[in-house]
């Protein structure tokens, strides 16, 4: 792929962060999901103040996938109790790949899995895990070429629409 860089993403690049997170949530689940629902999850999860404060966590990264300088996606992994569920401090948790349409099918995604990894690595966690729609076969596809199994699943709630996540973990170590 021509110039891919990956660049933690800074405070001030919030209206950045929060256009990526919209368009990339909407691109990939907008089909499937009521508009009532998608406009519910995309105000909640993304409104300005909670990527502020999100960006401000301590347990918490974003980083920007840019091609030729432009934003094709994003990474956000936890640890320690910034965690969605698991809260385990000798876990990394991918909470969110997400890659514009344009930039998919262009390793973009496998990028930023790759430096989610080198986090795990760095961090020396005894596993990585993360929650995938049970819906999203092409997520679920990517992430068993990555070597994830499924081992149990919770809620996600879509707006108002209960939605189920599998829950899936790769072990780093043995």
């Amino acid at each position: 792929m021509e110039n891919l860089q990956i660049r933690k993403i800074a405070r001030n690049d919030v209206v950045q962060l929060q256009q990526i997170c919209i368009q990339t949530f909407a691109e990939t689940f907008s089909a499937m999901n009521s508009e009532e629902d998608m406009q519910k999850y995309l105000a909640d999860s993304f409104s300005d103040e909670k990527l502020r404060t999100e960006l401000r966590d301590e347990n918490s990264a974003y980083y920007f996938a840019l091609v030729n300088e432009k934003v094709a996606g994003y990474l956000k992994v936890n640890s320690g109790q910034s965690q969605n569920e698991l809260k385990n401090e000798n876990a990394l948790e991918i909470e969110r790949i997400y890659v514009l349409k344009a930039f998919q099918g262009k390793r973009v995604g496998q990028v930023l899995f790759e430096k989610a990894i080198g986090i795990a690595l760095q961090k020396e966690v005894d596993f990585v895990w993360l929650g995938v729609w049970e819906h999203n076969a092409k997520a679920i596809r990517f992430y068993r070429k990555n070597g994830f199994e499924v081992f149990d699943r919770h809620v996600f709630m879509l707006g108002n629409d209960k939605q189920t996540d599998l829950m899936m973990k790769r072990q780093m170590k043995n």
